[in-house]
């Protein structure tokens, strides 16, 4: 999101600052007169609608989160957007249950990550993702993806269809877009969903046939996070809160983790873009404003 919005192809939601960040970890410095539920001094995070790369930053009372004691405040801002989108695309809109089969592409991206975690907690019998090294297939299977693919070597599409039997998955979560849209609609199955959050590969596709849509009554659904409503990212806050945040990060039951692949000084911003946009990052990479 950052890297496109410094392109300028991703403008802020009316109101929100045009300072780039939308995930945030701190100490509250202040609040507003009507907030009731938090303090100056405590510990929090959440999402916000930008401004996150700054010393100060202005946040939604619906939207803050406690920060546990267990986790580090470099840990805590690697969870909101990832976490967030993850458990939006996979249950909101796509409405995986258990005993179905996923394909998440990007599985070693901060989303990736995290609806690994979230399709193996809820039950989904196979988890395929896409990832571009050996590397990131050992990273992902240790996560809990039943089936990892290097997209540069193999051929993800037929490894599918091999595992499936030819039925194809019930859920594809997308980033990818143009490249993979054929491939993506042959994997899907009778009655399939697919969301679309990204289109990393671009967005206009050529003799794109749709034909497997009406034969398979495919649902395919694009969302975005950031242009929603205050109401809807509170909801989807408490969803996640109590689902994936609250007594599961950072303890020794906990059942999800949190990967951090670096953390950079907020004066080498360059760096930390530049080494996102190489595509070897594996987790969240975290920015120190001090």
């Amino acid at each position: 999101m950052d890297i496109v919005q410094r392109q300028g192809f991703y403008p802020p939601p009316p109101g929100a600052s045009e300072i780039l960040g939308v995930e945030v970890s701190g100490i509250i410095e202040s609040v507003g007169k009507n907030v009731t539920k938090f303090k100056k001094g405590d510990a929090v995070f959440g999402l916000m609608g930008g401004g996150g790369y700054a010393e100060y930053a202005v946040m939604e009372e619906k939207l803050v989160i406690p920060k546990p004691d267990e986790i580090t405040f470099e840990q805590a801002a690697a969870i909101p957007e990832t976490w967030f989108t993850a458990y939006q695309a996979l249950f909101l809109v796509s409405e995986l249950k258990k005993g179905e089969d996923v394909l998440i592409h990007a599985g070693a991206s901060g989303v990736g990550i995290a609806a690994i975690q979230l399709a193996k907690e809820a039950g989904a019998h196979h988890i395929f993702v896409t990832v571009g090294s050996d590397e990131k297939v050992k990273f992902c299977e240790s996560l809990g993806a039943t089936h990892a693919i290097n997209y540069k070597t193999q051929n993800w599409a037929k490894i599918i269809a091999e595992k499936t039997s030819g039925k194809g998955v019930n859920v594809i979560v997308d980033f990818i877009g143009k490249n993979y849209a054929a491939d993506n609609l042959e994997t899907l199955g009778l009655d399939g969903r697919m969301v679309i959050l990204a289109f990393m590969s671009g967005a206009q596709i050529e003799n794109f046939n749709i034909a497997p849509i009406l034969r398979k009554r495919l649902r395919i659904q694009g969302s975005t996070l950031r242009s929603r409503s205050v109401d809807y990212q509170a909801h989807l806050r408490e969803e996640v809160y109590n689902h994936a945040i609250k007594d599961h990060f950072g303890c020794s039951h906990g059942k999800f983790k949190i990967f951090i692949d670096s953390v950079y000084d907020w004066k080498d911003i360059i760096k930390a873009t530049e080494h996102m946009e190489a595509n070897k990052s594996m987790g969240k990479i975290v920015v120190n404003v001090s």
